[in-house]
């Protein structure tokens, strides 16, 4: 009976094993969570902050106690990914680690675990589609496809000029206003760095966005719809026009 128990948790912990070995090369939107060297993304290309982006590297730093400086492993990837345009190479990550006196592993493991951080080459403008329920009842994957057939790309592949990708992202809290995308914009560096919701979106919609970016305007953002206000109901408002009614047994002691 003992030999039978041992046995169980014996393969019970190989199993775990198996699976945690799956697990180290699970694919997470479309990209493998483990680093392959290459050309232009190996510990031989260098990266430093430049002498601006580290004023601000102490900025974020000084909001943490010396003894917790790796506090501030985000908002320092944050700021690699811009002055980066938009990706964070293997020496981005191993200079934040080195700023803030970890192991390597130990960034590696937020820039893998948050999809806000790229870790392969995105486009100037780099397009997010929310591919959760309430955008995908509304149409997000017809967004979606749209938006690769008219750059001719595939997800997550860059166009020819360098301009544009095209990714997913899980809900990014608009449901009400499904469906949506974000647009990172690149364009500027770090000063000019921008991250914009647009809503209400229809397949022709999406395009014209596109399309006004590619010209280098800066489109509206928030809802496309034209009867909208925010997240208000198209047209205005149908219900709740007035000072609403007390219940009738507010007072209790008239009750």
């Amino acid at each position: 009976m003992l030999r039978q128990v041992a046995n169980r948790g014996l393969a019970v912990l190989r199993g775990a094993a198996a699976s945690q070995r799956a697990c180290a090369t699970r694919v997470v939107s479309d990209r493998p969570q483990q680093h392959r060297n290459t050309s232009d993304n190996n510990p031989d290309v260098p990266f430093e902050f430049t002498s601006a982006n580290m004023e601000k590297v102490k900025e974020i730093l000084s909001h943490y106690p010396k003894n917790y400086k790796q506090s501030g492993i985000i908002p320092l990837l944050d700021l690699a990914q811009q002055q980066n345009g938009g990706w964070l190479s293997i020496n981005s990550m191993n200079k934040i680690a080195e700023i803030v006196g970890v192991a390597p592993i130990r960034v590696y493991e937020v820039a893998t675990f948050y999809s806000m951080f790229n870790r392969q080459k995105v486009g100037t403008y780099h397009v997010m589609v929310c591919g959760t329920t309430p955008c995908m009842l509304r149409g997000s994957r017809t967004i979606e496809a749209t938006l690769l057939k008219h750059l001719g790309v595939e997800r997550n592949e860059v166009t020819k000029d360098g301009k544009f990708s095209v990714g997913e992202m899980e809900c990014m809290g608009c449901c009400v206003n499904a469906p949506m995308i974000v647009v990172a914009d690149y364009s500027n560096g770090v000063e000019g760095y921008s991250y914009n919701y647009f809503e209400d979106l229809t397949p022709e919609r999406v395009v014209e966005v596109i399309e006004a970016y590619r010209k280098g305007e800066k489109p509206p953002h928030g809802t496309q719809h034209p009867e909208r206000l925010n997240c208000g109901p198209a047209g205005g408002l149908t219900t709740l026009l007035g000072e609403p009614k007390p219940p009738p047994c507010r007072d209790l002691a008239a009750c």
